[in-house]
């Protein structure tokens, strides 16, 4: 529901009425308004408050959608102002409707859409406002809200399939927790009761697991809040500067996901890259939103450290190729591109390419860890087993010694 400021006659008694109400469109507030037998003067949906949202997040799921949305509307000539007011209307996010109808009230009121939307940084970040402000300038503003729906969908696409990668890893992770602890809680006492009685020494295996058993036991209370307290403490460590430096920088070389984890990070960087300086973004201003976007903090340095190269005269290529995080098939398509005048397209091929790659390797790493984990889960419980039934297979053994 939207909120209409109106005036209106009272056509009974004459008098002149001033006050809001709330109703789904101008029309059915109308409508409301004739019902009571008011003629309306002038009415005007009242935008939100200047520069306040809700509480709550823009999803990237959203910000695709109204991305895509204003594209098609803007190409098919619609203006800037009824676009915002038709997505408004639209818009399923409470927060991202309130974004988009203060937005559309600071364009109303005189301000550029890149300099309103440049008031909310938590939904448009410097890359997006970039962007806009250069399809302002340049006069291409459906063409460039055309190639960031496109940046953002294939963004979108790349982090889904990274979610559903982990998805299952993560479901077998928790209930393999989930049977030990029940198994250590509940099954592996009542085992230890019934071998009490057999009055001899049990198997080692078998008494590293009671013992283990025991600790959580009486511990369980102490080691839950510990073990949530050092998972609370990483990723609050993680997000210091610091702790980021430390992660970004390890992260990137572990195996197989540290393979995937810098892939990612280089296709931002090219599909970024290759936008910008498609839209006539200055090459400088490009590595510096760039740097703020590739999500790794070496890359991150490493960009700052070759626009200061590039300042100097040296081409991009040979910039970035003093740092080792960016591998060599990129510095050859960056340099065939500075040769051929066709940078952002050269860019576009590295960053499809890379796509999928990262698509082939989640794929082999899926259908591989389906077995493993299956096989790790078999092995923690199995080895449970077998240590529980290791002093029945040696009963005769005890019964002969006690006899």
């Amino acid at each position: 529901m939207a909120t209409f400021a109106y005036t209106a006659r009272d056509t009974a008694s004459g008098r002149e009425i001033k006050n809001t109400l709330e109703a789904a469109t101008e029309q059915a507030a109308i409508a409301a308004l004739l019902n009571r037998n008011m003629l309306v003067l002038s009415i005007q949906e009242r935008m939100a408050a200047r520069g306040k949202t809700r509480g709550g997040k823009v999803k990237l799921a959203d910000l695709v959608m109204f991305t895509r949305q204003f594209a098609t509307m803007i190409d098919a000539g619609i203006a800037i102002v009824q676009s915002l007011q038709a997505l408004a209307e639209q818009a399923a996010n409470k927060v991202m409707q309130t974004v988009i109808r203060d937005v559309c009230s600071r364009v109303e009121s005189g301000e550029s859409f890149s300099e309103a939307l440049q008031k909310h940084p938590k939904t448009f970040n410097k890359l997006y406002v970039s962007m806009v402000s250069a399809g302002e300038k340049g006069g291409l503003l459906a063409e460039i809200m055309s190639r960031l729906a496109t940046y953002l969908e294939n963004a979108e696409k790349i982090r889904k399939k990274v979610k559903s990668a982990l998805m299952y890893p993560t479901g077998v992770i928790i209930v393999a927790i989930g049977i030990t602890i029940f198994l250590l809680v509940k099954v592996i006492p009542v085992f230890e009761d019934v071998y009490k009685g057999f009055g001899a020494p049990l198997p080692k295996p078998t008494m590293i697991l009671i013992n283990l058993s025991h600790l959580l036991k009486h511990y369980f209370l102490i080691i839950i809040p510990v073990g949530g307290g050092l998972i609370w403490g990483w990723f609050q460590f993680i997000k210091t500067k610091k702790g980021r430096d430390f992660w970004d920088a390890r992260r990137i070389k572990l195996p197989i996901f540290g393979q995937i984890a810098h892939k990612i990070c280089l296709a931002r960087f090219t599909r970024t890259l290759a936008s910008l300086v498609r839209s006539g973004v200055p090459i400088l201003d490009v590595l510096q939103i760039v740097s703020q976007t590739v999500g790794n903090t070496v890359m991150e340095r490493a960009i700052k450290t070759a626009s200061v190269d590039i300042e100097r005269g040296e081409g991009i290529s040979n910039a970035l190729a003093k740092h080792p995080v960016f591998p060599s098939m990129v510095i050859r398509m960056l340099s065939a591109g500075e040769q051929t005048g066709n940078i952002d397209t050269m860019l576009e091929r590295v960053s499809n390419f890379l796509d999928e790659e990262i698509e082939t390797t989640l794929s082999g790493l899926m259908s591989l860890m389906e077995p493993m984990l299956i096989v790790v889960l078999g092995v923690i419980v199995g080895g449970m087993v077998v240590c529980m039934y290791l002093p029945i297979f040696n009963l005769g053994n005890i019964v002969s010694g006690n006899g």
